[in-house]
């Protein structure tokens, strides 16, 4: 069952955090579609893994709102959660929504959306894709490369707009999916959790590692999951 969250117990600084990466993600895509492109040139490929970590965190500030977190403000936090989800290749924050919370309350079971009874890789990050991905997101991608590309650089298009959202979608399904629900876990949660190390732990997935530990403490922003590893960990060892 999914937690309530007061108004008043939402952390104000989630406005800023979820703007400052919407932000994050604009300033650098305006800055890599006019960026000369050369294979031998370090900072291509460094800017390829910024981008990806950035559309991340376009899906986790979308997450964050599904919970109630980025503002106490219901609108606004709704408003957020919609824009965040949009710049991620157009998904739809309502159609995330109810998706997200089937898989809080059937977590690992045959009406957990993001689950497969496989722990095949693809033929479970397959699954995943198909009850997310929709036709009016490919014709929205399609309708903006196809305006876009009259005004950059088409090779720059793919290789800093497309290519790092599909990145994003392997990161958020290997690091928040695939590893926490993969195999037989008997806790209540029925997830595994990173070991302690909180910058790979945001690196790899803004915390979302810590996945027990999300499901345990669903009120807690992405932001603060690092705090619930501390205690959980001074709880097992005391």
């Amino acid at each position: 069952m999914k937690r309530a969250i007061s108004q008043s117990s939402v952390d104000p600084k989630g406005v800023l955090i979820a703007a400052s990466i919407m932000a994050l993600w604009f300033i650098n895509l305006y800055f890599l579609v006019t960026y000369p492109v050369s294979w031998t040139d370090p900072l291509i490929y460094l800017g390829i893994l910024v981008q990806m970590h950035l559309y991340t965190g376009l899906f986790i500030t979308a997450h964050d709102a599904m919970h109630g977190l980025v503002s106490a403000n219901k609108k606004l936090n709704t408003a957020i959660g919609w824009l965040a989800a949009l710049l991620f290749s157009y998904n739809f924050y309502g159609k995330l929504y109810p998706k997200h919370h089937e898989h809080h309350r059937f977590v690992a079971t045959d009406k957990d959306p993001d689950y497969h009874h496989s722990d095949g890789f693809f033929t479970w990050y397959l699954s995943f894709i198909r009850q997310y991905l929709s036709i009016w997101q490919i014709l929205l991608m399609a309708i903006t490369f196809n305006v876009l590309k009259l005004f950059l650089p088409v090779e720059n298009l793919i290789i800093f707009w497309m290519l790092p959202a599909v990145l994003a979608t392997f990161q958020l399904f290997y690091f928040g999916t695939y590893l926490p629900h993969k195999g037989e876990s008997d806790n209540k949660h029925h997830s595994t959790t990173q070991p302690k190390n909180h910058l790979w732990a945001f690196l790899s997935c803004y915390f979302f590692g810590y996945h027990y530990e999300h499901h345990d403490s669903p009120g807690t922003p992405w932001w603060r999951l690092w705090k619930v590893k501390e205690n959980q960990s001074v709880n097992i060892n005391s």
